[in-house]
């Protein structure tokens, strides 16, 4: 397994820049998460650590060499697809091998490095079937367990559990958690779910625009936010959002002199009487998830608020209340975006 380092990389196509100057080192192991609405450049970042994609400026540093310019082959990545691309005329166990098979391995290799994949993959019952008798999970397993016997230096994913149904991709999401516990190996991946992102990574970089916005575990993402950007984009629901100086609004401590808008996560404000809080507000609808129900609210100028109880624990549509949330719960930007 081996660190990557990306300094200033850039990708130009033509006069249009969709990767701008980004700087990011990953340590050896660590698996990483690359989030952000779509068009950000997250895929496009990933290909060019692939090589699948040329860096038109900096550098990408795998291990303690310059692969910059090497193309894919030389570069030891192994790259998993939304798309399984397994030969349907194959056998799982041959598909797993056929690349070893290509590069002119040992017979005796081949069948050792797939048979020490299909146990960590949980594949073993499976290696005689061929992909049309799997299921969409098991097929993504034998795409991975391909990608496993050839003992990359770092694992690639690009969006591997979008073409899963929810509760495949539960599952799917468990066994890559075991997997990098079993292999220790450097991940990379790509995803526009934030629940893969927040669940699997040791740290998660999240991009807007083709840059760097914020980098951090997820809690620290979650917890304190760089900017408004990542305070909106991570957390489901995400963060509520109003005018700083927005008329009703009476907070428990002044506001910073420069804020100019203020958050507060769903689950840290508090439904209170109506004229006990911050800002009233009028119960809209409600979202019922079992342990937990989000609650709508029109708070007038400050406009639509979400606020998450436990379970049964909501007031009726139409009722009168008042949100309540702790200064420290809550969150200031200024006129950038920036959290103050």
């Amino acid at each position: 397994m081996a660190s990557i380092e990306l300094n200033g990389a850039e990708k130009w196509y033509g006069s249009a820049q969709v990767i701008k100057g980004v700087d990011l080192s990953i340590a050896e192991g660590e698996f990483v998460i690359f989030v952000g609405p779509s068009g950000c450049g997250k895929s496009t970042l990933l290909r060019m650590i692939a090589g699948l994609e040329e860096t038109s400026r900096g550098q990408i540093l795998i291990g303690d060499r310059d692969a910059t310019a090497e193309p894919p082959a030389r570069r030891g990545l192994a790259m998993v697809f939304q798309s399984y691309a397994l030969y349907p005329h194959m056998s799982v166990r041959d598909n797993m091998g056929f690349s070893l098979k290509a590069a002119g391995a040992p017979e005796a290799d081949i069948q050792s490095k797939v048979d020490a994949a299909a146990q960590v993959l949980k594949l073993e019952p499976l290696l005689e079937r061929r992909p049309k008798d799997l299921s969409g999970g098991q097929r993504q397993r034998v795409a991975i367990g391909r990608s496993i016997v050839r003992d990359p230096t770092a694992f690639l994913f690009d969006e591997p559990l979008s073409n899963l149904d929810a509760a495949l991709r539960v599952e799917m999401r468990y066994e890559i958690a075991k997997l990098h516990q079993a292999l220790g190996a450097t991940m990379i991946y790509v995803t526009h779910d934030q629940v893969e992102a927040m669940t699997l990574a040791d740290r998660i970089v999240v991009l807007e625009g083709g840059q760097i916005s914020q980098v951090g575990t997820p809690r620290e993402l979650y917890r304190n936010p760089g900017n408004l950007f990542v305070a909106q984009f991570i957390g489901s629901p995400k963060m509520n959002v109003f005018e700083a100086g927005i008329a009703g609004l009476t907070l428990a401590a002044p506001a910073p002199a420069n804020a100019v808008k203020l958050g507060i996560r769903p689950e840290h404000i508090a439904l209170v009487e109506a004229g006990q809080g911050q800002i009233d507000a009028e119960v809209d609808v409600l979202e019922y998830l079992g342990a937990d129900t989000f609650v709508i609210l029109d708070a007038g100028a400050a406009g639509q608020v979400t606020v998450r109880v436990t379970g049964e624990h909501a007031p009726a549509p139409k009722t009168q209340v008042a949100l309540s949330f702790a200064p420290e719960d809550t969150h200031f930007f200024d006129s950038a975006g920036r959290k103050i």
